[in-house]
């Protein structure tokens, strides 16, 4: 059964009616402490659609939001969908090549940048880079690092809001309709190009819905918000499900045990999703003090294999009465299969749980994993050849992974037809990395693979041939990638090979290396 509403506009005005007064946001990282209820937040979001509407954009545009996880990002995401426009965020470790691209590709008319953040300014980036020619650019003024340019900052931009344009951001607010487009999110793929994923407003609702619908959330639930807004896990299992079930949103950019750990006990917080190397850290903090996490009642984990004792230690040590495991690609909106709160240590470690609502998965050739239902997007940007073979005619998306079902609905994923690997949360995709390493001068033949690594899950390695020895080296190629690679794609070591072991078509033997 769908739910209702089916877009993020009707789910937010539900929100503002239901719960006027109750906590939205509450933010206090960057030097001042904000907290909005679902009324303030409402409010805000209507003036930013009326501000996007004074700027010309019109209902089916794009706007990019490149910044890290704060009060500003929920209400621009929420602005841009009661704007009638189309969310496309940008990993915030982009270097400006590959948000440039996207912001191209996907046709954004306005970029969001957060200035000074983690040692990087996206913003005086963005307005150094043919990326602010022909667009608007907003600033979001996060470290007040002052810039050559002149840029719209955040509070102009809102100030530019007449009566006229929120009132016309309230009417396109109630006319988006479900099958309209809510977001462009990139993922790459084996042909190493990033592919922009669309979302219609159903998929994304539909799937925040049985998210939130099988964690239990409630208006009571107060949910700490490290996984980046710019990925499905902050967004769509984030910010999404707590306006349709009136959860506070505690915004967290820069990740460590010892702010969490803060956060934790002076908040009260009782949700708390993340990688599993997330929970590792806090558990093995010898700062931490026995009630410092008692508040939490939901933790949900995935992305990489979960120890069985890891589940059990945070039953266990934390004392969390529920701890989830689930599955899922930007494809589906980030959902697939799922846990419950029902189900054993040993389930949630070794499986990825049941269908969510909504959805169907079978296994098809070669054990490969297939999914069809209400999360499934509607096809790649500009790419209909990609979506035909992603998405067969029967409507089963093929996922690239393989797995098994056992007797109850179980999946549990076993291997992956594609190459990618998970680092720190992160997909990476070999096929994307080598595209970019072979542009390096004296480079001939490039194959990446993923590593495990006790901290980041896996961990990237290189195997390059080249010209002659002394055509390129290790620190060539490490520079180049730090230019044209966010972090988590680069690969952490580099290894010269004279030949790579090859099966009877050519193609390289990746198994092989190592």
């Amino acid at each position: 059964m769908l739910p209702s509403p089916l877009t993020t506009p009707a789910a937010l005005h539900r929100a503002r009616e239901q719960w006027p007064d109750r906590l939205a946001v509450h933010d206090h990282q960057w030097g001042t402490e904000i907290e909005l209820t679902w009324g303030q937040l409402a409010e805000q979001v209507e003036i930013f659609a009326g501000a996007l509407a004074e700027l010309g954009v019109e209902p089916g545009d794009r706007v990019a939001i490149w910044a890290p996880n704060s009060w500003h990002w929920p209400i621009a995401a929420l602005g841009t969908h009661c704007a009638g426009a189309v969310l496309v965020p940008l990993n915030t470790r982009y270097t400006v090549a590959e948000a440039s691209d996207i912001i191209d590709r996907s046709g954004a008319l306005v970029v969001v940048a957060a200035d000074e953040f983690a040692g990087l300014d996206r913003l005086a980036e963005v307005l150094a880079s043919p990326i602010a020619e022909h667009r608007t650019v907003i600033g979001i003024p996060l470290g007040g690092v002052e810039t050559t340019a002149e840029p719209l900052m955040w509070d102009d931009f809102l100030a530019g809001a007449t009566p006229q344009s929120i009132e016309r951001g309230r009417r396109r607010a109630r006319d988006v309709a479900p099958d309209d487009l809510s977001d462009i999110l990139f993922t790459s793929g084996t042909t190493g190009a990033p592919k922009g994923v669309l979302a219609e407003h159903r998929h994304s609702v539909t799937g925040a819905h049985a998210w939130g619908a099988n964690g239990g959330l409630t208006p009571d639930d107060r949910y700490l918000m490290a996984n980046p807004y710019f990925h499905t896990f902050g967004y769509k299992a984030g910010i999404l499900p707590c306006v349709l079930f009136g959860t506070a949103m505690f915004p967290l950019a820069v990740y460590s045990p010892v702010e969490a750990r803060k956060m934790l006990a002076a908040q009260q917080i009782s949700v708390f999703p993340g990688a599993p190397t997330i929970f590792q850290t806090i558990l093995d903090d010898p700062d931490r003090g026995p009630d410092d996490l008692r508040s939490l009642r939901l933790i949900v984990t995935g992305a990489t294999v979960v120890p069985v004792v890891l589940i059990e230690r945070l039953q266990s040590e934390l004392g969390v009465p529920t701890v989830i495991t689930a599955y899922g690609q930007t494809e589906t909106s980030g959902f697939i299969t799922t846990c419950t709160s029902d189900d054993d240590a040993l389930t949630v470690a070794t499986t990825c749980g049941r269908a969510f609502d909504g959805m169907e998965v079978r296994l098809g050739a070669n054990g490969e994993v297939l999914t069809r239902g209400a999360m499934v997007m509607r096809g790649y940007l500009n790419d209909p050849d990609a979506t035909a073979e992603t998405i067969d005619a029967d409507g089963w998306l093929h996922t690239g992974d393989v797995g098994t079902l056992d007797e109850r609905g179980n999946l549990t994923i076993t291997d992956r037809l594609k190459d990618m690997y998970i680092c720190g949360g992160f997909n990476v995709y070999p096929a994307e990395v080598e595209q970019v390493l072979m542009r390096v001068p004296g480079v001939t033949e490039v194959a990446v693979i993923g590593l495990s690594d006790d901290r980041l899950g896996e961990v990237g390695k290189a195997f390059v041939t080249r010209v002659d020895d002394d055509a390129v080296t290790a620190d060539d190629i490490a520079a180049y990638a730090e230019t044209y690679l966010a972090n988590f794609k680069r690969p952490r070591s580099i290894e010269f090979v004279t030949v790579f072991p090859r099966n009877a078509s050519g193609k390289i033997l990746k198994r092989e290396l190592g």
